[in-house]
């Protein structure tokens, strides 16, 4: 049957990287997920202090006596050993991040896709070489919404009899794809971020950041689809598409 399929040509292709593009993948999936690693780690130490009532930045809690210091406003022993754990979380997921995105960084300057991707608002290098290594071949994606549509960005929709109800997002696509996509939107609180007041309304309406940022996401991801169709910079129309 499966043989009859192909000698009809109605088996569709399916897209595989070469083994040093799934390689290169790879390094920037461990990146993220170093990343989203570290970010808990932090997120989880402002939680603490929160406990006690107190707000230090990560900087500040790196400096020396920084400890000694939350003993003197009332912090007990377990939860500063939790910080000193914590920290040293940190600081050793910054130790395997340093030579890992050092290595990624000459792959990201010599591939013109990141140099496209890169004028779009909230795209740095790394993340401009990540959003090109999990799209791959641009050509798979007939449109921006496909596009859009595979990373899992797109609302689930709930129906019932004549009724239909927008949920979250289906996350169906690859995670990597979702992520960067979503740290590009980190910066639509910028006033001068095109995607400002879409940011702004979206959590007004929502009272929460996560749907904005996803909103703002799939604008990334409809530029990014833009850029790398047309090979073209980044223009502010792009943002309204």
């Amino acid at each position: 049957m499966l043989a009859d399929l192909v000698r009809r040509d109605l088996v569709p292709e399916v897209w595989v990287p070469s083994v040093e593009k799934r390689a290169n993948r790879e390094r920037l999936r461990r990146r993220s997920h170093l990343i989203r690693l570290r970010t808990s780690a932090i997120n989880r130490t402002f939680g603490v202090l929160t406990q006690w009532g107190l707000r230090r930045s990560l900087t500040a809690l790196r400096q020396p006596g920084a400890i000694d210091e939350l003993a003197e406003l009332g912090v007990p022993a377990t939860w500063r050993q939790s910080v000193v754990t914590l920290l040293g979380v940190i600081e050793d997921l910054d130790k395997q991040l340093a030579p890992l995105e050092q290595e990624l960084r000459p792959h990201a300057r010599k591939d013109p896709r990141v140099q496209l991707l890169m004028t779009i608002p909230g795209v740095a290098e790394l993340l401009g070489l990540t959003l090109a290594s999990e799209i791959g071949d641009i050509a798979r994606f007939p449109s921006a919404r496909q596009l859009v549509g595979y990373s899992g960005l797109t609302p689930t929709i709930k129906q019932s009899g004549q009724s239909s109800r927008t949920g979250r997002i289906s996350k169906a696509g690859p995670d990597t794809l979702r992520w960067a996509a979503v740290e590009a939107a980190q910066q639509a609180w910028r006033p001068t971020n095109p995607w400002h007041r879409l940011y702004t309304d979206t959590k007004s309406r929502h009272g929460k950041s996560n749907p904005a940022k996803a909103a703002v996401a799939r604008k990334v991801l409809i530029a990014t689809w833009h850029v790398l169709a047309r090979r073209q910079p980044f223009k502010p129309s792009c943002a309204a598409a």
